[in-house]
């Protein structure tokens, strides 16, 4: 899964003229999910979004307080186009990016999973698959992209051998959310 995270006065979702959803001071955040997802992408992902220390303390101070320390809210978009492959050629290639069923009842475990971790009528969505115009204030700018799978591409260092560094990829850790989760998430 990916995510483009943006700390925001205020955004809206807009469909055929009509808005659908709007909040206040939070984030903004548009998710992209992959056709190798599992929930532990739901978990790891949701968890940093609320999480993500993006706003300042009472004395100024940035990098202090996540959105659920300012009591804020989070407008979730879904949004295919994130996990476009662009390396070849000009037209982007949407073919990890997962189905548009399966991907509806994942998105809708991922909304599920983020009003479970916090107050549930402070995150607010847009309508899955429709043409959407989002507008929104993004403070600061401050703006951060997520992805669960990063441990797929990042080599931290383990340790030194006799003065060469070894590498070692990271490994995706546990979820603590089933597949009934997913199913239960989903259900309207």
């Amino acid at each position: 899964m990916r995510a483009v995270v943006q700390r925001v006065a205020s955004a809206s979702v807009t469909v055929d003229g009509k808005v659908i959803s709007s909040i206040s001071k939070g984030l903004m955040v548009l998710i992209g999910i992959g056709s190798d997802d599992t929930p532990a992408d739901i978990d790891i992902l949701s968890n940093k979004i609320l999480s993500l220390r993006v706003f300042s303390d009472a004395s100024g101070t940035m990098w202090k307080k996540s959105v659920k320390d300012i009591s804020g809210e989070v407008l979730c978009v879904s949004q295919f186009t994130l996990m476009a492959n662009t390396s070849k050629g000009n037209k982007p290639d949407f073919h990890r990016a997962m189905s548009s069923e399966s991907s509806r009842q994942f998105y809708s475990a991922f909304l599920g999973k983020m009003r479970q971790l916090y107050v549930a009528d402070r995150i607010q969505d847009g309508q899955f698959g429709a043409m959407m115009d989002v507008t929104l204030t993004n403070e600061g700018p401050i703006t951060f992209t997520l992805d669960s799978r990063k441990f797929e591409y990042v080599t931290p260092m383990t340790h030194n051998n006799g003065g060469r560094k070894v590498e070692k990829p990271l490994k995706p850790g546990n979820s603590t959310l089933t597949p009934v989760d997913l199913e239960i998430a989903s259900d309207p």
